[in-house]
């Protein structure tokens, strides 16, 4: 099993940027995909990227494409999301989960609020 623990949320104004972390521990970090979703408050999660096990691939909603970069350091066991251009729409709850033959573990979140 793997716990996963985001930070780096905050509150920030349309336009600018954050990057959020979420480091893993308990296995081995490069056993697992990482994504990143999003819940807004009365909405459903929604996805937001996703980076393979090395960090070959990477998939985006188009959303946030072009604007968000996911990466992943497996030597730090740690997996970002770089987010520039920030919306008032990109204001929401964001997750990391890890996912490996099946399964799925999941991190308590970290609010990410961008005022108009």
């Amino acid at each position: 099993q793997v716990q996963l623990v985001e930070s780096g949320g905050g509150l920030v104004q349309a336009g600018g940027s954050l990057r959020l972390s979420c480091a893993a521990s308990g296995r081995t970090f490069s056993n697992y995909a990482m994504t990143w979703l999003r819940q807004a408050p009365g909405k459903e999660r929604e996805f937001v990227a996703t980076i393979s096990r090395f960090g070959g691939n990477t998939y985006y909603a188009d959303s946030v494409k072009g604007r968000f970069t996911i990466s992943r350091d497996n030597a730090k066991n740690t997996v970002y999301l770089q987010m520039l251009s920030l919306k008032p729409e990109d204001t929401a709850v964001y997750y990391c989960k890890a996912t490996a033959n099946g399964h799925d573990y999941w991190g308590q979140g970290t609010q990410v609020t961008v005022s108009s």
